[in-house]
C-alpha cells in the first residue's frame, strides 16, 4: 500500500506536469504574499538573506508561469532544471540562514536601519541598500511549529526541488 502512492504520485506528474507547474507558481505567489505579510502587517524586518530568499521564490515563480504556459516535453525539461536550480539556490540560503540561527556570531551585521541608512548615504546609494534588507539574519522572530521562517523557507525550496526532479525524471509518453 505503501509503495502505491508514489506510483500516484508520479503518474499524476507525467499526466499533468503544466498542472503541477502551474501549481509551484501559485505557491510560490502565496509565500511571497505571506512574506509580505509579516514584513507590513505583523511588522518584521526582512533580513539580507530573506530578500534574497525573496528574489529566488520569485524566478521560481517565474520560470514555472512561463514553463506551464509553454507546451512540449523540452520545454518543460529546460524549464524543470533552471526551477531546481532556482530552488536549490534558495534553499542553501535559507540553510546558511538557519544555521546563522542556531549558531548566532557574536557580532553581526547584516544591514543597517532604514533611517540610518538615508541620514549616512546620499539617495542614490540608500535606495539600492534599503533593497537590501535590515533585519538582522541571526534573529529569531517568528515561528511556526517550533521551525523558523529560514527553516520553513528551506522546506519550500527543497519540496520544490524535489518536485522538479521529479519533473525532469519523468518517463518519456509511450509510443504508438
Amino acid at each position: 500500500m505503501s509503495s502505491a502512492l508514489p506510483t500516484q504520485v508520479l503518474e499524476l506528474i507525467e499526466r499533468f506536469p503544466r498542472r503541477l507547474l502551474a501549481l509551484i507558481a501559485l505557491g510560490c505567489i502565496g509565500l511571497l504574499a505571506f512574506g509580505l505579510y509579516l514584513q507590513h502587517v505583523v511588522g518584521l524586518e526582512p533580513c539580507p538573506m530573506c530578500i534574497v530568499q525573496r528574489y529566488a521564490l520569485v524566478l521560481v515563480a517565474l520560470v514555472a508561469a512561463v514553463t506551464a504556459a509553454l507546451p512540449g516535453r523540452g520545454a518543460h525539461t529546460v524549464g524543470a532544471g533552471l526551477m531546481g536550480l532556482l530552488a536549490v539556490s534558495g534553499a542553501f540560503v535559507a540553510a546558511r540562514q538557519s544555521w546563522l540561527q542556531w549558531n548566532p556570531p557574536e557580532i553581526l551585521s547584516c544591514g543597517r536601519d532604514f533611517f540610518g541608512m538615508i541620514e549616512s548615504f546620499p539617495l542614490k546609494r540608500a535606495i539600492p541598500m534599503i533593497f537590501k534588507g535590515s533585519g538582522d539574519c541571526s534573529a529569531i522572530d517568528w515561528t511556526f511549529l517550533g521551525l523558523t521562517i529560514a527553516n520553513w523557507s528551506f522546506l519550500c525550496f527543497s519540496l520544490i526541488a524535489l518536485l522538479a526532479v521529479l519533473l525532469l525524471v519523468r518517463r518519456a509518453p509511450a509510443s504508438a
